[in-house]
């Protein structure tokens, strides 16, 4: 069962918390209580590959799925050629004791693949169970590869619609070309003039709405999210953090029960929890590792304990971590407050007054046991990127390399040689000017996409097929709003009168 972390009377099936993705009272549904994850059965899924992997861990978190609904949802996510690599999410070595988990070998070449190919196979079938013959609407706030990765997950999709902002000038060009050319009949995307915060605020407040849900109420629809802050969405993550231990150990690299670290790069704050979870399981994690760039908001909330958006924004080449309010930590805090629904609805309502909050000491005294924190600005990224090619010739990309550089500093500072799993989030190519000026900048001339072939030709690392030819597609969607005019277009692409 499920409930909400600023109301924790609330009881919902894992269907219900899937298909409604946000809670009334605008708090995240997380599980009662976390399953766990026995040695024994971690040494089970050593031998299985990642499909079957998936299948065991959802169980555990989605008990009104039958085994063979999951089984056919992780095949439908994962099989069928989706994934370039048969690992599906593959683990490669570093150094001596970093290795670096690949989960952009999906559809869009961003990790979002991981838990957004699966997402559409778990809603409908939730949607089945809950709400019958409604019609879901898919709202999304992007700041990058969510929104390519859910228009391509729930393209056509029967009884869905989706629509996808993103900010105007906070994208890269290949993120912005693969939304504004993304085919399907039921899909929409318009950006808007601000941040990712903006777009996120503007979907929350739309999604709580009453008079919205009431219009929708009364055309068939519901809404539902593709969002971190969907259930749906972060438990497909927590599986690829269990599957990388079991790849180490079926590497060599670590015995059935040795600690490992894992080293994330985080704006929203959901792919680190996923580690969180896996560790709350049984995992054997030591520390997490949480990277951020200039937008160091959750740097200093995991150090000092205040949580502080009143803050410059920048706009960097990492352009998927510009976020300063980070919706999933609300998890975290109701997990570490004993479900305390009270503290955290005090949390979340000074932060929407006053743009800052700060927990308790006891709070941050659990925080520091499990996460250290760090950061780095554009210069310091592109230098760890063409130092890791120089280097040990391997090519990452922006979000990567950011993890890269604060694992290392935290390696060197607290002299810990735990094997530790890095996220990769994207491929390179999906920022291809931001890498190409850290492997050589006099190569970098003319549209992104030519750079593409340049950085390829330079590196002899292949250009993923799905980044090759955008320029060439159909832009379909051109649309540019101010972010009071969201609810505006939301009634637009549904063809109903607000």
């Amino acid at each position: 069962m499920y409930t909400s972390t600023r109301d924790n009377s609330v009881k919902v099936t894992a269907a219900q918390a899937i298909a409604n993705g946000i809670s009334k009272d605008g708090g995240l549904f997380v599980p009662t209580e976390i399953p766990t994850l026995t040695l024994d059965e971690l040494n089970e899924l050593v031998g299985m590959d990642y499909q079957g992997r998936a299948v065991k861990v959802l169980g555990k978190y989605l008990s009104d799925f039958t085994a063979q609904e999951l089984t056919d949802c992780v095949s439908g996510a994962y099989g069928g050629g989706k994934f370039s690599s048969d690992k599906t999410a593959p683990v490669v070595k570093l150094d001596e004791s970093a290795y670096i988990q690949e989960l952009w070998h999906g559809p869009t070449c961003a990790f979002k693949d991981m838990a957004l190919q699966i997402l559409p196979h778990l809603l409908t079938r939730a949607a089945g169970k809950t709400v019958g013959d409604k019609q879901i609407v898919i709202l999304v706030a992007t700041s990058g590869d969510t929104g390519k990765a859910a228009l391509e997950g729930f393209k056509d999709v029967p009884n869905t619609k989706i629509l996808v902002f993103y900010p105007s000038d906070g994208v890269s060009v290949m993120q912005k070309l693969q939304m504004v050319t993304q085919e399907g009949g039921n899909v929409g995307v318009c950006a808007i003039k601000g941040n990712f915060d903006d777009a996120q605020s503007g979907v929350k407040a739309i999604f709580t709405s009453p008079d919205v849900a009431k219009l929708l109420e009364d055309n068939g629809m519901q809404f539902s999210s593709a969002n971190s802050i969907n259930w749906g969405r972060l438990a497909p993550q927590i599986v690829y953090y269990i599957s990388a231990y079991c790849d180490l150990v079926e590497q060599g690299a670590i015995k059935l029960g040795d600690k490992i670290n894992v080293a994330v790069p985080t704006g929203n704050f959901g792919n680190i929890l996923a580690a969180y979870y896996a560790k709350e399981m049984g995992l054997p994690v030591g520390k997490l590792i949480c990277a951020s760039n200039a937008n160091n908001v959750l740097t200093d909330f995991l150090s000092n304990g205040t949580y502080d958006r009143n803050r410059n924004f920048f706009t960097t080449i990492s352009p998927s971590m510009d976020i300063l309010i980070s919706s999933n930590l609300e998890r975290l805090l109701y997990i570490l407050s004993g479900g305390d629904d009270k503290k955290v609805s005090g949390y979340m309502s000074e932060l929407s007054k006053n743009g800052k909050y700060t927990v308790d000491a006891d709070i941050l005294e659990k925080i520091k046991a499990v996460f250290s924190a760090g950061c780095c600005d554009d210069e310091q990224t592109k230098a760890t990127i063409g130092s890791v090619y120089a280097d040990k010739k391997y090519l990452c990309d922006t979000h990567t390399a950011v993890a890269v550089k604060v694992y290392d500093e935290y390696r060197k500072a607290a002299g810990d040689s735990t094997p530790t799993v890095i996220a990769s989030t994207a491929s390179p190519f999906k920022f291809t000017a931001s890498v190409l000026s850290a492997i050589n900048p006099a190569l970098v001339e003319g549209e992104e996409y030519e750079m593409a072939k340049v950085l390829e030709d330079e590196t002899g690392v292949p250009c993923p097929a799905q980044l090759t030819g955008l320029e060439n597609k159909e832009i379909r969607f051109s649309s540019v709003i101010d972010k009071t005019e969201m609810y505006g277009a939301v009634y637009n692409m549904l063809g109903i009168e607000g």
